[in-house]
């Protein structure tokens, strides 16, 4: 049973290590070893066009920053946790929508910046760049569209020059571009975790506006530190937290999959333990049944049986015993998972992880079952004679 119960706990938490270190790995798109980002907020009040004119003139500040290579601004960034989510429709009188979509705003540096590969159509112009209030509907002539997102709507690959419909109205998609990670990591957004929208827009609020920065190579340190500082001196009247106000990448994706990462972790502790546990119990339990059949070992020995013959004998008890429970295991395992699958919406466990845990369950029996049962070949003939 201490077999069984380990081996279905083994195996779900090998898979959910396995389904955390794939969730991990995911790309974003970006050139993250060369990318920080800076939220900036402004102090007092301001109209969207002042705001407009003051971001656009922090864009020139950080361009002539030292190892800066460019730099673009926009309502969020991939793996950030938040942003802006949306419906996509190909027809106006559309009432389900045909998917969800991340929206970015974006200036014409924005691909560049980010280090994006655009795979069809073109980059937006300077003049297509406006800004937009909160209060503003999101109608843009034009956008441009991830390859997710163009296959998901436009299967055949014909995306460039189709209208499709975002909240605000219909609007014509005039490029695409290969890969660009949502802003939220989380489970109720992997359904369109690569569908991206970008619009040609620059969100004019105080709050939440981010500068994306991207540096020549090996200049990333020296430009998050000379960053804040160029903007202070440019205008003090903004805020930047000191914790998180600026971070780089690597920061930002440790950031997204801390909850990812701490689950891998606890798995792997709980993996560990249990096997730790059920090999003590194997060796303890061993051990008793040697020391209870001295006398019958002994009997064995005087009649012939040679220490190879009981070795063996210890080593095919615990194999079948084993046997027993991997089999018994191997059901609760799929039992777990089904109502893991009902309950939590994972995947259902692949046929690799039973195997893979009843082969280390196995093994691991086999190998704590060694050290009694080679004390157990060493036991004399002569104890036959003793009495019990």
């Amino acid at each position: 049973m201490q077999i069984a119960l380990t081996l279905a706990i083994v195996c779900n938490a090998l898979f959910i290590i396995q389904q955390r270190l794939a969730h991990l790995a995911e790309p974003s798109g970006l050139d993250e070893p060369n990318i920080f980002v800076i939220q900036n907020e402004w102090v007092g009040a301001s109209t969207p066009e002042q705001l407009d004119a003051k971001m656009r003139e922090d864009l020139g500040v950080l361009r002539a920053l030292p190892g800066v290579q460019d730099v673009t601004l926009s309502n969020s960034y991939p793996l950030r946790g938040g942003g802006w989510d949306d419906g996509v429709k190909l027809t106006a009188d559309q009432v389900q929508d045909t998917t969800g979509a991340t929206i970015y705003f974006a200036d014409e540096r924005f691909i560049d910046t980010l280090g994006l590969k655009l795979i069809a159509g073109r980059n937006f112009r300077a003049e297509e760049i406006t800004p937009m209030n909160v209060r503003d509907r999101l109608g843009p002539p034009v956008v441009m569209v991830t390859k997710a997102l163009a296959d998901k709507l436009f299967p055949a690959g014909d995306a460039v020059g189709k209208t499709i419909y975002l909240v605000g109205g219909p609007t014509t998609i005039v490029g695409v571009v290969d890969l660009l990670q949502a802003q939220s990591v989380d489970r109720w957004a992997q359904s369109f975790a690569y569908r991206s929208v970008i619009v040609p827009k620059r969100l004019a609020i105080s709050l939440g506006v981010f500068y994306i920065v991207r540096t020549q190579p090996g200049q990333l340190d020296a430009a998050m530190r000379a960053a804040p500082k160029a903007l202070f001196a440019h205008n003090p009247r903004r805020v930047i937290n000191d914790e998180d106000g600026v971070l780089s990448f690597k920061e930002v994706r440790a950031k997204a999959y801390e909850r990812d990462r701490g689950m891998a972790i606890l798995m792997g502790l709980i993996c560990v333990t249990l096997l730790a546990i059920t090999a003590a119990g194997i060796v303890g339990l061993t051990s008793f049944w040697v020391g209870q059949r001295r006398k019958q070992i002994g009997v064995r020995r005087a009649l012939g049986a040679t220490r190879q013959d009981i070795l063996e004998y210890f080593l095919t008890e615990n194999l079948l015993i084993s046997c027993g429970g991997a089999l018994f295991g191997v059901l609760l395992a799929v039992a777990i998972n089904l109502w893991l699958v009902t309950r939590f919406e994972l995947h259902r466990l692949s046929l690799v992880y039973l195997l893979m845990g009843v082969v280390i369950l196995l093994l691991l029996g086999q190998g704590a079952v060694l050290a009694p049962a080679m004390r157990a070949s060493r036991v004399s003939p002569v104890e036959a004679t003793r009495s019990v």
